[in-house]
């Protein structure tokens, strides 16, 4: 064999890993993946296509694919989606084919989504990773959705409510990050994504215990 050509294991060692982060609202997922993206450059946030207007300040291709209706059930069809749903009156989905791009070119890809969307993923990407992300305790949770000043009552009871039935899916993520220290977090997510994110497995002792005495507490 010349001594330039590469063998299938080199060439598949270049391909990057696709990473799904979920987390109930309050518990600090969005900083973290911002973060996280900042501190490791090779890593790359999945565009979300959506049939929503574009607002002025965003662009297509940067912030979302903006898609017609009909575009998107299109794409729905031929199962050109890793993973989708309707929010209210607009659709918003994972393109199979910019994530299949990314991966090829040797990048890592995080997704940011909710648990539902991360079980359609596990379900079409075997080879993906999850990690969810943790508040340390229910009222840190609350206080930090009451921190954001900017709803109701009304509106931080529902997302309250709805962040405590969404951290009941924690055990279905592989890994699970507790945002208890913004820093201490953002090193334990960058750990894991490196390849040492042992002691936060799901199924570590310690993290077990403590995320089902948290759901437990809700």
């Amino acid at each position: 064999m010349p001594s330039h050509a590469k063998s299938a294991g080199e060439v598949a060692a270049r391909r990057g890993q696709l990473w799904v982060i979920a987390a109930p609202s309050g518990a600090g997922k969005t900083s973290l993946v911002r973060a996280l993206l900042d501190r490791d450059p090779t890593l790359r946030f999945s565009i979300s296509y959506t049939t929503r207007p574009k607002r002025s300040s965003e662009a297509d291709g940067r912030d979302y694919f903006f898609v017609t209706e009909a575009d998107f059930l299109a794409m729905v069809s031929r199962d050109a989606f890793l993973e989708h749903a309707r929010v209210f009156d607009n659709w918003y989905g994972t393109g199979r084919e910019h994530v299949e791009g990314l991966l090829a070119g040797g990048h890592s890809v995080v997704l940011e989504i909710d648990w539902q969307g991360a079980r359609q993923v596990r379900e079409r990407a075997r080879d993906s990773h999850s990690i969810f992300i943790l508040p340390p305790s229910v009222a840190e949770l609350e206080r930090r959705l009451r921190g954001r000043q900017t709803d109701t009552e009304a509106v931080i009871l529902r997302r309250l409510k709805d962040a405590l039935g969404d951290m009941a899916h924690w055990s279905e993520f592989d890994y699970v990050v507790v945002n208890d220290d913004f820093d201490a977090a953002l090193a334990r997510l960058n750990a894991v994504i490196a390849g040492a994110g042992e002691a936060a497995r799901t199924n570590a002792p310690t993290v077990h215990a403590f995320a089902t005495a948290i759901v437990s507490s809700a």
